[in-house]
């Protein structure tokens, strides 16, 4: 099956992680199988009434197999030169999990654990069953029968307290050292950091709790959760024509994204081979940055549209700075209106946090919304969870962060709420798991 040239809303090239798969061999439903002409309706675009939406189901018999819908059918890539989830689009469903390493278990029962979890994610990435665990080869839950791949992703990455708990002391990074404390934070210390992080995302919720689910059953014995977050972003297919991701305070959330065409790219986001070095095996692999920021919400609703943009530099109908344009039009920075007055505010969140203001410092942000109800002050739970990939942290996130950190009009309105860095290593070749250039070397 070949590969099918897709592009993100923000412009990424994803040829080489998801491809789109239609239909498979076989006589029975399975995964890659959508029961009923309604799911093939919706793919060519045809809207049914009631009346034709039942009769549309009703005209497929469970034996004869359909086509899945194109959100169902695209498939990403387990192995690879990158894990997946880095360069993907934006999914809809997405679960942030880290895990701690239970009292006795080394870097041995590391080892054992990742191969289990490779072996398991590259099964449910391409829309076949769990294989394995402990109830036996082959035991599946069912949460996704008759679903297809829908873009699942499953991302594996190793906190700071791994390394000593392993035995892997000599081959910890220094790109893993704490992050400095900014004035937003009010961090949870038992929801941040973590011996290992997990990052599964799909197109559909049940399938992004399958996976989850298989994931936490592997890892019985040898690692226990220490924390969850679960996050979602707009359903592909669910606007007019592809477009950036607006986040919970209605801001289209993306657009300063690095592409992969640019030519410091890979520079930026993953980090580069280092033959001989005790961090050789991060070769290809990437830093990520997890922050649950809460988005005070009930403050910034108050604000008129006009307030909004000013705080952000950028019109909230279409994304296009105030400077003037489309969303992808430069900033003009120097811009001044009739009063004199810099159309984008000094403090203005989308001028503070560009690369022109930071010596050039950017990072790959691929974020997924949450809301976890009501809070105990009464104000919505909810806002970003976070996620940034850099080559390096202290040369990604933390210069831009402490800009922020010294005048962004958007602080007022944010609380950073827990936080954790995660060292997350290339893709796993044919025949290898994820993390096995560390484990044993």
């Amino acid at each position: 099956m070949s590969k099918t040239k897709k592009q993100a809303p923000d412009g990424t090239d994803t040829t080489d992680s998801p491809r789109n798969v239609v239909g498979s061999s076989g006589t029975g439903v399975s995964r890659r199988r959508l029961l009923g002409t309604a799911g093939a309706a919706g793919a060519t675009g045809l809207v049914l009434g009631a009346g034709g939406g039942a009769a549309g189901y009703a005209a497929t018999r469970p034996e004869e197999p359909a086509a899945l819908t194109t959100v169902g059918a695209t498939e990403a890539m387990f192995h690879g030169k990158h894990q997946p989830g880095i360069t993907t689009p934006l999914q809809a469903r997405g679960h942030l999990v880290a895990f701690d390493l239970t009292a006795g278990a080394g870097r041995k029962e590391a080892a054992v654990l990742l191969r289990r979890w490779s072996a398991v994610a590259k099964e449910l990435m391409a829309g076949r069953p769990a294989a394995g665990g402990p109830d036996g080869p082959g035991h599946d839950t069912g949460i996704a029968l008759d679903a297809g791949p829908s873009s699942l992703t499953v991302t594996f990455g190793f906190g700071r307290t791994f390394f000593a708990r392993t035995g892997l002391a000599a081959r910890l990074p220094a790109a893993l050292d704490p992050l400095p404390a900014f004035s937003a934070d009010a961090l949870n210390a038992e929801r941040s950091n973590g011996d290992l992080w997990v990052q599964v995302g799909a197109d559909d919720a049940l399938v992004a709790f399958h996976a989850l689910r298989a994931l936490q059953k592997e890892a019985a014995g040898t690692a226990r959760v220490r924390w969850q977050m679960n996050g979602f972003n707009r359903t592909p297919g669910a606007t007019a024509r592809p477009m950036t991701a607006r986040n919970l305070m209605g801001q289209i959330d993306g657009t300063g994204n690095p592409k992969p065409a640019d030519e410091d790219f890979g520079r930026r986001v993953f980090v580069p081979a280092s033959p001989g070095k005790p961090q050789e095996w991060m070769e290809g692999g990437s830093y990520a940055v997890v922050r649950r920021i809460r988005m005070l919400l009930d403050d910034w609703e108050k604000l008129p549209v006009e307030r909004q943009e000013r705080v952000i530099g950028r019109r909230k109908a279409d994304g296009a700075p105030l400077s003037g344009g489309t969303e992808t039009t430069e900033m003009d920075l120097d811009k001044a209106g009739p009063d004199g007055r810099l159309v984008i505010p000094d403090n203005a969140h989308a001028r503070i946090s560009s690369p022109e203001k930071n010596g050039g410092a950017a990072m790959l942000r691929r974020p997924f919304s949450y809301h976890d109800g009501i809070a105990e002050d009464g104000a919505p739970d909810a806002g970003l969870l976070f996620v940034c990939w850099q080559a390096d942290p202290f040369r990604g996130f933390v210069p831009v962060q402490r800009k922020l950190d010294r005048g962004d009009a958007l602080s007022p309105f944010l609380r950073h709420e827990a936080s954790g860095v995660f060292a997350v290593p290339g893709g796993a070749g044919e025949g290898e798991y994820v993390g096995q250039r560390l484990l044993e070397s």
